[in-house]
């Protein structure tokens, strides 16, 4: 195959340009965006309502447009479902990215305009490739294959007209990829790269990848990491560079990659590997990382995206060129897809504010507060990391919950994990586990101070697939779906542990 780095490198070269520009001048870029959005919605009911024509700066679209949380908005979208136009945006829209909805149980669909496909996620797909290439010159990234990992269209809604197509975004993304992308993909043919079963899927998967000249993988790490043992274990070899000596790089977002590096450089030649997180939701393309060393994304602020950072503290949300850096802050956006100051439910990190980088902090209603500790994602992810570091173990997947004070005994968090590599004594990594989460977050410290309100983490070890069976019962199985890390209940929990008999 033809090594077409050489020759895009140029369109890419511009585009890591223009992404600094406008990185460079955050305010003005992303005002731009906003007057855009209001000009090409202003005939659609939202426009009509808010008067979108007679805004005339940020500050007054945010006072006057009040944030649209998904029950706000849950009938408008089952209208543009139904086939009616100029609702949220203009047109009609045939797409919608089911959202698994893990906050509340109730699965979301976000609708996929051709504006968001042009202007966001693709141009954010564009964004990541042209980072990638600034920071390594050397890449013949485009010399071969990408295998992305990609969900399917089945869908959990009844009664869908036969022309609107409802399934995870990245099968929406694969279906509307666009030709020249469409020709280095892996697997090449749709029918399979869009398999629902994930059973018949996996060995599919392999078959189509597995002699194949792959450069690049782009998924979600926990799903990724199945699927190269699987091609390891057909090829009876050691790692995957042995089966794809020109692996370059993984494109991966989704989860926190912390708790899997380690298992990712066991199967690795970690002299070649290289990694890039992006930040690619359902409701739209976010950011990317831009600096070589991971921690922190570049916000796109040209990507069709306005946004606003919430400090969840009863003040009101803040533009992105007035946050403070340290700060986290709810994400709250306005996008081409019909969604209006609509906070998706993630927490974000401000990294730096010239350029303005993030990271993904967490989930809004993705924590532990029984007790007044406040953890948060990033505070489990680090803490399972270091432990797994330490005690030279490795975990593919975890879910906690409290575990709430009775009688006899005082309250905890109860961690259910499936490892890869098990620690060789389970009480002992509870132990570190539990010391290490004190680090990381000093109200959980408090409370676990002398065991006088918190008692130490408990951990049970779960059968490999466990996971997966449980999100197979609940009918969302495959794509980007995922457990959710921590509940402040045990709707989760405790039917996992049913399944199991009850460890």
């Amino acid at each position: 195959m033809i090594n077409l780095t050489p020759i895009c490198r140029p369109f890419f070269v511009a585009r890591a340009k223009e992404l600094a520009h406008h990185a460079d001048d955050l305010e003005r870029s992303q005002t731009r965006v906003l007057r855009t959005l209001l000009h090409d919605a202003r005939s659609t009911e939202m426009g009509s309502k808010y008067a979108f024509a007679s805004i005339g700066s940020a500050n007054e679209y945010c006072s006057r447009v009040p944030q649209r949380p998904y029950e706000a908005i849950r009938e408008d979208v089952m209208r543009m479902i139904r086939g009616e136009s100029d609702v949220l945006w203009r047109g009609v829209c045939r797409r919608f990215a089911q959202s698994s909805g893990t906050s509340d149980g109730f699965s979301k669909y976000v609708p996929v305009t051709d504006d968001s496909l042009k202007r966001n996620h693709f141009r954010g797909s564009a964004s990541v490739v042209a980072q990638y290439l600034r920071l390594y010159p050397d890449s013949k990234v485009l010399g071969g294959r990408s295998f992305i990992l990609g969900g399917s269209f089945a869908s959990t809604l009844s009664d869908v007209p036969p022309t609107v197509c409802i399934g995870d975004l990245s099968a929406q993304l694969i279906e509307k990829m666009p030709g020249a992308s469409a020709m280095l993909r892996i697997p090449a043919k749709k029918d399979v790269a869009l398999m629902a079963d994930w059973r018949e899927k996996l060995p599919a998967l392999v078959q189509a990848s597995i002699a194949a000249d792959v450069r690049t993988i782009s998924g979600v790490p926990s799903w990724f990491l199945t699927v190269l043992r699987e091609v390891i274990k057909a090829a009876e070899a050691e790692t995957i560079h042995d089966v794809w000596p020109n692996l370059e790089v993984f494109f991966h977002g989704g989860i926190a990659f912390g708790p899997y590096r380690a298992q990712y450089e066991s199967i690795t030649d970690t002299s070649k590997m290289r990694y890039l997180e992006t930040y690619n939701a359902s409701e739209g393309f976010f950011g990317v990382q831009d600096l070589r060393a991971p921690g922190s994304m570049l916000l796109l602020p040209d990507a069709g995206v306005f946004y606003e950072f919430d400090p969840m503290d009863g003040r009101e949300p803040l533009k992105s060129w007035e946050v403070e850096q340290g700060k986290v802050y709810a994400l709250i956006i306005t996008a081409p897809n019909g969604l209006w100051r609509y906070p998706i439910g993630d927490t974000v990190r401000i990294e730096s504010v010239a350029p303005l980088r993030i990271s993904i902090a967490g989930r809004t209603k993705l924590f532990i507060n029984a007790f007044g500790e406040e953890v948060m994602v990033h505070n489990t992810d680090a803490a399972l990391s270091a432990t797994c570091r330490e005690l030279a173990c490795a975990a593919d997947d975890y879910t906690a919950a409290p575990v709430y004070t009775t009688d006899g005994s005082k309250g905890r968090h109860q961690w259910l994990v499936e490892f890869s590599k098990s620690p060789a004594d389970i009480a002992a990594f509870a132990a570190k586990l539990d010391e290490n989460l004190r680090k990381q977050n000093s109200d959980y410290d408090a409370k676990r101070s002398g065991s006088i309100f918190l008692d130490p983490i408990e951990v049970i070890e779960v059968p490999g697939g466990t996971f997966n069976r449980w999100l197979a019962s609940t009918g969302k199985l495959g794509g980007q779906r995922k457990v959710p890390r921590l509940s402040p209940d045990r709707r989760i929990v405790d039917p996992i542990l049913e399944m199991l008999g009850g460890l």
